[in-house]
Parts: structure tokens; sequence; C-alpha cells
């Protein structure tokens, strides 16, 4: 059992935020701020006042609401130290690769996962074992490369890769059902695939989340993670190729799924 509690709530069309609240303490944070409203009722909902924000990175869906969100509450802005757009203005301490902060007697974990972005930085709660990915990784997938390469966005992974395997992933969006039609493409031999999608297609049916997951499923499952994985370089025909060539090919077939 983890020491904080973790609200997840969908706004926009496929986004999720999060609020994480601590018992102990009763600090809360949110992850990103893409629509101000949303985040406020998710707070009045739970009864909560939120004391920081953690901006993964740039993009309008995940900071339209930075602005609005941090003056309604006073809330301290965490994010990344080398950003752009207007939210440069708005963030109080940004961090790099490796840095790291304290919330509520918790250490959290900065992790520089540029490819998707430049910017992009990922939140990882130490003690409870919580990662939140932002458009990095996700359910069965990971980011398409706006800003970076294949080769900045598999260094990235590795780093998530590495993390325990018991870890929690939050990522931003619900992109589950597409991104499970996508891996058995290039996966189809995968048994745990193969169930996984269809556990996935049952919870989209009743409109059930399908984030958060384990790290050690996507593991198992997530062809981003799996460059390396005999049965996928044998069907990509590359199986002499590098973990770098394989992810940037796989990446480069789900751009044109």
């Amino acid at each position: 059992m983890g020491r904080c509690r973790y609200l997840q709530f969908p706004y926009l069309s496929d986004n999720y935020g999060v609020l994480v609240h601590d018992e102990q303490t009763g600090k809360t944070a949110a992850i990103d701020a893409g629509d101000d409203a949303a985040y406020l009722a998710a707070l009045s909902e739970a009864g909560l006042t939120l004391d920081e924000i953690w901006i993964t990175h740039h993009h309008w869906d995940h900071t339209d609401g930075l602005a609005a969100l941090k003056q309604a509450t006073g809330a301290l802005v965490r994010g990344p130290a080398e950003t752009k757009d207007y939210i440069a203005e708005h963030i109080d301490v940004g961090y790099q690769d490796g840095g790291s902060f304290d919330f509520a007697g918790q250490t959290v974990s900065v992790i520089a996962t540029p490819g998707h972005t430049l910017d992009m930085v990922n939140f990882f709660l130490t003690a409870d074992k919580v990662l939140f990915s932002g458009d990095s990784l996700f359910v069965l997938g990971c980011g398409r490369l706006f800003e970076g390469d294949g080769p900045m966005m598999w260094e990235s992974l590795q780093k998530l890769r590495a993390l325990p395997p018991e870890t929690v992933i939050y990522g931003s969006h619900e992109y589950s059902l597409a991104n499970a039609k996508f891996a058995l493409s290039v996966d189809p031999q995968n048994e745990a695939l193969v169930i996984r999608a269809a556990e996935i297609e049952a919870k989209r049916a009743k409109d059930e989340p399908t984030v958060p997951s384990l790290l050690s499923e996507e593991l198992a499952t997530n062809p981003f993670l799996r460059p390396d994985d005999v049965g996928i370089r044998q069907h990509l025909g590359m199986r002499d190729a590098t973990d770098t060539a394989v992810f940037t090919q796989i990446r480069a077939l789900k751009d044109s799924f």
C-alpha cells in the first residue's frame, strides 16, 4: 500500500489528469494542467486543496489551464528546466534529468525522457513506485516523435524500462485500444499480448479506463519497450539489427498504421 492516494480523472477527449494526495500531511499535487476547470472540479469533488502542479512538457493539452489553475490555488509549479512557449514563466522550480525533490516526506525523482518533445520530464515517486510518464510511455505505446528522433526516444525509454517492474505507470492519454491493435500487428505471436488486448477491448467497451498499468505488463507486451525481442525482430525481418533501429522502425510503422 502506497503512502499517497492517486485520483485519476478524464479531461478533453482522451487526456487523464491525476491528483496525488498524501493523507498524513494533507498535501496535494496535480499532474499537468491541461484544463483548469476539470482540475478544479476534481479537487472540489475530493474536498482537496492544491499545493503543487507538476508539468511534464509544454504541449497545450497539458498546460492550457496552468496559469488559471496556479492563480486559483496559489500552487507551486514544478516542471522541466528547459522548456518553451508560455509555460516557462509559470514554472517556479525547473528540473533536469536526475533532479529530485521532496513531496510530503517522499522523494520524487525527475527523469528526462526527450523524444515526444525535447522538454519532457517524468516524475517517479520512489517510495510508492509510481511513475507519471506524461506522453513518453503509454499502455502498449509511446509518444509520437514531434521534436526528437528514434535514437533519442529509445534512450529515454530505456531509463523507464530499468525501473522496478512493480512500478505503477500513469500515462497521460487513453490510447490503449488503438495501441493494442498496432501491437498485435508487430508482435502477433505474443500470447500475453493477445490476452491483454482482449482485456483492454472489454474495458473500453464498458468505458472503463485502462490507465494506470504496471511496468511488468508493459515489459511483457508493449512493443516499444521490446525491440530486443526475437519474435518482433523475426516478424519485422530485422533479426540482426540494433535495438535502436528496430525501435525506430516500430515507431515509423505506428505512425502510418
